[in-house]
């Protein structure tokens, strides 16, 4: 055997056992999700016991998921002060629905002050301005705050607002959300637990049957939110706040150092910070907050590459400082794997790239008695991964729709779904290598277009990305780097690969071009 046959099987041999431990560890959350969720019974809004105190929910007492009093209980006048952040930039399709959705919070308006931190350069300020008059004027304490600069991004607006804010809860929402008027009422009691310093919701999708790309997105952000989330909570692992859509007690944020802007993924690092200072998050599995999903291809791409660099740049950061901590192994073990999970891209990119010598190669693999056959092993990622993604949506949260059709819908999005990942891993691994080299770049921010229904349309909205990126071009030479492997194979009769190499090349394909269809839209 060659040494490059040897090389390139040892390569994608590696990447294949660090997929297939991603996996794995994906599956040992879904096993603390089903393993808990029958035990649970935490309602929306319990009555209140004579004592106003937290009654404890399940059946066992070391369960630690706490039902919280309901709020009627209390006069209005001793409900928790909170302070609403929203951070923004130039959202001008976006912000006026956002300030009529906040003020419709059912939450005493002496009992909460909205704070609208603005770091817009177009018309939003204006606009802003405008809603911000409004509400005044109806009584509600509300404010717009602009900097001088975008310092920090989203990370450096919400730290510099701190001491404008009087509330000892912070409760932050993006502007693509639309939370619920119960949203304060079914969140603060939570904190009645002094051990909890986060409380953070289920992202809901107000476009998910916009189009193809909005429903493939919608299936990854339901595992986060349901199996990812509940299972770290249930295993006992150190779970995140996603950034929007929960609330913060002010002073857990102060306790773990604040808001710091040298990762884009600002909520995860505070997160872990906060959680190593022992405090706890609250995931509400059963508390939905409706948001916009990006419905062109590059916005997401945007949206996806400021989530796998940050991931990695936090890891980067937080790593050690987690192995050094008082977690037991297990939870560090779990943490890694959270920590590094946007890595996973890169080896499917690598795993992809080999499988074509590896195709040709096989023969002389085949010599020294290497048999397809040994490639079988890895099919228990792949099963475990399926698990994960059918509980999720199929199981786990009610689509009003029945059974069989949840299921069917599931065949259909699911491979799908696989391929537009495989189709991002080479935009992805960009983001991850830079993560960790440690290469500094601007927080892109993710374009809102008031999507909602397929009437709506985002052709003419001025924040669609027109520039044409180098990794753009290099997947639609992808595509066609896995189209000829699919021939390949035919020609030499080796069909090992020939799934795997379709995928490939159809998820490549739609990524190249609906990246170039969404930039010539006029």
């Amino acid at each position: 055997m060659s040494v490059i046959a040897y090389l390139v099987f040892c390569i994608y041999t590696l990447a294949l056992v660090y997929i297939t431990v991603y996996c794995l560890m994906q599956f040992n959350l879904l096993y603390h999700y089903k393993r808990h969720k029958n035990r649970e019974a935490v309602p929306l809004r319990p009555a209140p016991s004579p004592e106003n105190e937290l009654v404890l929910a399940g059946n066992a007492a070391d369960d630690h998921y706490l039902a919280a009093t309901d709020l009627s209980a209390a006069a209005p006048e001793e409900w928790p002060f909170v302070t609403v952040q929203l951070p923004i930039y130039n959202e001008m399709y976006v912000i006026e629905r956002l300030i009529d959705n906040i003020t419709s919070f059912d939450y005493p308006k002496d009992r909460f002050e909205i704070h609208i931190l603005d770091d817009s350069t177009d018309e939003t300020v204006e606009i802003t301005r405008r809603k911000v008059e409004e509400y005044r004027a109806k009584g509600f304490n509300i404010e717009q705050i602009i900097r001088k600069d975008r310092q920090g991004f989203k990370a450096g607006a919400l730290r510099d607002a701190m001491p404008y804010a009087k509330g000892d809860f912070m409760a932050i929402f993006d502007a693509d959300f639309l939370p619920r008027p119960d949203f304060l009422k079914n969140t603060m009691p939570y904190f009645q637990d002094e051990e909890i310093g986060v409380v953070q919701t289920r992202w809901e999708h107000i476009n998910e049957g916009y189009s193809l790309i909005t429903k493939l997105q919608a299936i990854q952000l339901n595992v986060h939110f349901t199996v990812e989330q509940a299972g770290r909570m249930r295993g006992d692992y150190l779970l995140q706040f996603n950034g929007t859509a929960g609330v913060w007690r002010r002073q857990t944020i102060e306790d773990a150092g604040g808001w710091e802007a040298d990762t884009l993924t600002e909520d995860l690092d505070l997160s872990i910070r906060a959680q190593l200072k022992g405090w706890k998050i609250r995931f509400l599995e059963q508390i939905g907050s409706p948001a916009e999903l990006p419905a062109e291809m590059n916005s997401l791409k945007s949206q996806q590459f400021r989530w796998m660099k940050g991931g990695a740049e936090t890891a980067r950061k937080m790593l050690p400082t987690v192995w050094r901590s008082d977690l037991s192994l297990r939870q560090k073990i779990q943490a890694t794997s959270h920590l590094l999970s946007s890595s996973v891209f890169l080896f499917v990119f690598i795993t992809g790239v080999f499988s074509v010598p590896l195709l040709f190669l096989f023969g002389e693999l085949m010599e020294v008695g290497v048999d397809s056959k040994y490639f079988a092993v890895f099919l228990i990622g792949l099963l475990s991964i399926i698990a994960v993604y059918y509980v999720a949506n199929v199981e786990a949260i009610p689509q009003g729709e029945s059974f069989a059709k949840s299921f069917f819908k599931f065949l259909f999005l699911f491979p799908l779904f696989l391929a537009l990942s495989m189709g991002l891993s080479l935009h992805n691994s960009v983001a991850v290598i830079q993560g960790f080299l440690g290469k500094q770049s601007p927080f892109v921010r993710t374009p809102k277009f008031n999507i909602k229904n397929l009437r709506d349309s985002f052709s003419r909205n001025k924040y669609v990305i027109r520039k044409l990126s180098w990794t753009t071009v290099f997947e639609g030479l992808l595509a066609l780097y896995f189209a000829g492997a699919v021939i390949g194979g035919i020609y030499l009769e080796n069909t090992m690969f020939i799934f795997f190499h379709l995928m490939l090349a159809l998820g490549y394909g739609t990524i190249f071009y609906f990246s170039l269809r969404h930039l010539s839209l006029k």
